[in-house]
């Protein structure tokens, strides 16, 4: 069960990575992300934020790996603690997705936070 959640968790977070980096370099689907109030072309200080937030998730990705024992195991020391912030991050993420006025946000953004979220949690707490 914990490899399932920590791989799922991986897949999920590749497509939020490729979503992001593709935002960052011009994709025009601002009504997609981050409130949805930049129809189009995001402005350079969000694309910014969004390499940002696609090397948060990356970091998510390792800490959840480690945590499950599928990677770096000489890094679990490290990655008990830190699993807890990646559970905080996406209650956070999830939270935000579901209270934005973005109806995309909203329909797909807030069901992946909430798998990701359940994820990180299956793999702190088994």
């Amino acid at each position: 069960m914990v490899e399932f959640a920590a791989i799922l968790h991986s897949l999920l977070a590749v497509l939020v990575i490729l979503f992001q980096l593709t935002i960052a370099t011009g994709a025009p689907w601002g009504e997609l992300t981050m409130g949805g109030v930049h129809p189009g072309v995001l402005p350079k200080k969000l694309r910014i934020a969004a390499v940002m937030q696609a090397l948060l998730v990356a970091v998510t990705v390792l800490i959840v790996l480690v945590e499950a024992n599928l990677l770096l195991p000489e890094l679990q020391t490290v990655s008990k603690i830190s699993i807890w912030f990646v559970v905080l991050l996406y209650i956070i993420s999830s939270i935000l997705n579901l209270i934005t006025s973005s109806k995309w946000e909203r329909r797909v953004g807030a069901p992946v936070a909430l798998c990701m979220l359940t994820c990180s949690l299956t793999v702190a707490v088994l």
